[in-house]
């Protein structure tokens, strides 16, 4: 028996590789789907099954284009329904592959057919359980998801309350759990570093997993401090109900290497929003007019999907030369299919050939302070999570997170410098490239964040600010 966890940081996910006796399963597979074909191959293994724990709202998952490369079967849980061929197995229904058993648990909560898999060793013992969204490491999938569900949430975290009691509970301590995602994911609130651990650590450790704990007390603790789920989570959803455009013609469209002078047409052509994926520091020095920095070292795909509401967008591309296929790729994984071309040499190129060049004022922290001691009136604009923000924050700051800054752009000064930050300086320079995009000339990034903020004599405080945007 072989079982491998493939985690992927940037998305917080975890796929997994099940193989036994000539034959494999996939589990929550990513969309590039490359990677599992050869892990097969190499082994001589056949792949049998392609498993999905429920409609991932996160990702797109690669379920459909590793079913037509491979001839495996789909595999949904109860209730799943699905425009492409699929087989939606009953609760309790067992799978094999080789010497292995896998069975069906239906776990309703996190989405009405979120389904658990719990496979079963040579010998027949329990081994470990596949959770996807319903049971994570140190919390539990939240309940608010379920699109176009015509239950509330309430209602959905309750159901989630007796599958966990009465499907995964029940089970013996020494059965690993292998969640789907880590922490990080917009999926849960809380969830821990780690990415599997025993059941019965989590029935010790786990707030949800609570012996005593009634179900109106677990749908208050579930349901409570949930943040709004981002855009394109419905997106997402959609796709991996109904299907999506092969991977390999994806990449083709976007890997297409395009001149200064070809970017530029395109780009007035289509209406593209020109994405650029270098490190905060370098952008600030120079980028293409209207352009904006989400840097492919960071959370790259979630926050495309929080920030560019409309999945259709067309874009053109900036990226270091040679990872040019990891931004189409990282796109892909969260729907984002119409990338047309990058900038072939770099921002360099575009440089070199005396194009229009735009920057952003950048400070260190202790310019910031100084600026603050001549004037504490300044604008600052502190666009990190409103948990963050409540902790500990720049004394007369106003709280505009950026995954809601789009909807209070009406809400920030334009006629003054107004001085961005958040924790490290990734947020804040996607922030000022959005607002200098829009308008906004007067924008100044504070370099290091708030961790290099906090080292300075600026005034701070830990209670919530009145001017908090959402």
């Amino acid at each position: 028996m072989k079982v491998e966890q493939i985690y992927t940081g940037c998305l917080a996910q975890g796929a997994y590789y099940i193989e036994s006796n000539g034959e494999a399963v996939i589990i929550d597979p990513l969309r590039e789907v490359k990677p599992y074909i050869e892990q097969a191959e190499k082994n001589g293994a056949k792949i049998k099954y392609v498993l999905e724990t429920h409609f991932h709202a996160d990702f797109v998952s690669g379920h459909v284009d590793l079913a037509k490369a491979t001839g495996a079967q789909i595999v949904f849980g109860p209730n799943a329904k699905t425009t492409f061929d699929a087989y939606i197995a009953k609760d309790g229904e067992e799978l094999k592959v080789g010497d292995l058993t896998i069975k069906v648990l239906h776990t309703p909560g996190h989405t009405m057919e979120s389904t658990t898999y719990l496979l079963q060793d040579e010998q027949g013992k329990d081994y470990a359980i596949f959770t996807g969204d319903t049971l994570f490491i140190g919390d539990v999938g939240r309940p608010d998801l379920a699109a176009k569900s015509e239950l509330t949430q309430e209602q959905l975290a309750e159901n989630l309350y007796n599958s966990l009691r009465n499907k995964i509970m029940p089970l013996a301590d020494e059965v690993i759990v292998y969640p789907a995602h880590g922490a990080g994911s917009a999926c849960g609130k809380n969830m821990s570093k780690e990415t599997s651990d025993t059941l019965g650590n989590q029935k010790a450790t786990n707030y949800a997993l609570r012996a005593d704990m009634t179900v109106k007390e677990f749908i208050k603790e579930v349901t409570d401090g949930l943040a709004p789920p981002p855009s394109y989570f419905p997106l997402n959803v959609k796709m991996n109900k109904e299907g999506y455009a092969n991977i390999d013609d994806v990449m083709n469209q976007g890997l297409q290497a395009l001149t200064p002078e070809a970017f530029e047409a395109a780009a007035n052509e289509t209406g593209a929003l020109v994405l650029d994926t270098r490190k905060p520091e370098e952008f600030a020095k120079g980028f293409i007019p209207n352009a904006i920095n989400i840097g492919i070292d960071g959370n790259f795909a979630p926050w495309v999907g929080a920030l560019i509401p409309d999945i259709q967008q067309t874009i053109l591309f900036v990226a270091d030369e040679g990872r040019e296929e990891e931004v189409v790729t990282r796109l892909a994984r969260v729907g984002y299919d119409h990338a047309i071309g990058f900038l072939k040499g770099g921002f360099n190129s575009w440089k070199n050939a005396g194009k229009e060049v735009d920057s952003i004022c950048s400070i260190s922290a202790e310019e910031f302070a100084n600026r603050y001691a001549q004037n504490n009136s300044i604008e600052v604009v502190d666009v990190r999570k409103p948990s963050e923000f409540q902790s500990e924050h720049v004394e007369t700051a106003q709280n505009a997170p950026l995954d809601f800054l789009n909807d209070h752009l009406a809400e920030l000064p334009k006629s003054e410098d107004m001085f961005l930050h958040c924790a490290g300086g990734y947020r804040s320079m996607i922030a000022a490239s959005i607002l200098k995009a829009r308008g906004f000339d007067n924008v100044i990034n504070v370099e290091g964040g708030f961790k290099a903020i906090s080292e300075t004599t600026v005034p701070k405080t830990a209670f919530v600010c009145p001017s908090t945007l959402k």
